[in-house]
């Protein structure tokens, strides 16, 4: 009898909270020991690697320091209180657009070892408190930087007021925030448009399932054993 123990790599949709994934999972498996290997914020997309049942759950813990890549859709001219677009926003008035050139001098300075200022709308917890929860009460935590690493930012696109770029990076690396410092950079301010997380690791988003082509009579048929994956 296969065991209903391992993991499954889920191409998580926009718009639900990687603990929505995790529910969803208890309820089409029957299984109350599931988790994910690292938090994707509601707006973005992509990978998650969520283990099923204890023996996997208890592994998860060696994904989290693995390199992270992402697409990220930056919008520049405008600002947002939670670094991306479900924040309110502000719009830069008479800003002066960057040129390309301009823009690939700037990535440049965020590659290697940096600091980064977590948003104040995340999961990060100050004394047991998760950032988000201080601050859609109105309570300023003291935020201190972080040090992360960026191993390399690709620019793929880029046309006023949208750019793109691919970033291979730390675990631990705040893509908000790092749209945000470049947007600081530019003296144009921006913000995240679209996410999608597409690699942990050696693992990446070619090879996950659709969560909702998931069912409780399919589930199963992508369940990767521990063995196999670690």
């Amino acid at each position: 009898m296969k065991s209903k123990t391992g993991f499954i790599l889920i191409n998580k949709p926009s718009g639900i909270t990687s603990h929505d994934v995790v529910d969803y999972l208890r309820k089409i498996t029957g299984i109350k020991k599931i988790g994910h290997s690292g938090t994707l914020d509601p707006l973005a997309t992509g990978l998650l690697i969520l283990g099923i049942g204890r023996g996997a759950t208890k592994l998860l813990y060696k994904f989290l320091n693995e390199k992270k890549e992402y697409i990220a859709k930056i919008r520049l001219g405008a600002i947002s209180t939670t670094y991306d677009r479900e924040g309110e926003i502000v719009f830069k008035e008479n800003v002066k657009i960057p040129t390309a050139e301009e823009v690939k001098k700037i990535l440049k300075k965020f590659c290697g070892k940096i600091e980064q200022i977590p948003p104040s709308f995340s999961a990060k917890k100050i004394k047991g408190k998760k950032m988000y929860e201080l601050a859609r009460k109105g309570k300023e935590a003291e935020l201190k930087p972080i040090r992360v690493e960026i191993h390399k930012i690709s620019f793929l696109k880029y046309k006023w007021p949208f750019l793109e770029i691919k970033v291979n990076c730390s675990s631990g690396t705040y893509i908000r925030s790092l749209a945000n410092d470049i947007g600081k950079e530019l003296d144009c301010g921006g913000y995240i448009e679209e996410l999608t997380r597409i690699r942990i690791g050696k693992f990446c988003l070619d090879e996950a399932v659709g969560l909702y082509e998931l069912n409780s009579q399919n589930w199963e048929k992508f369940l990767i054993d521990i063995s196999k994956i670690l």
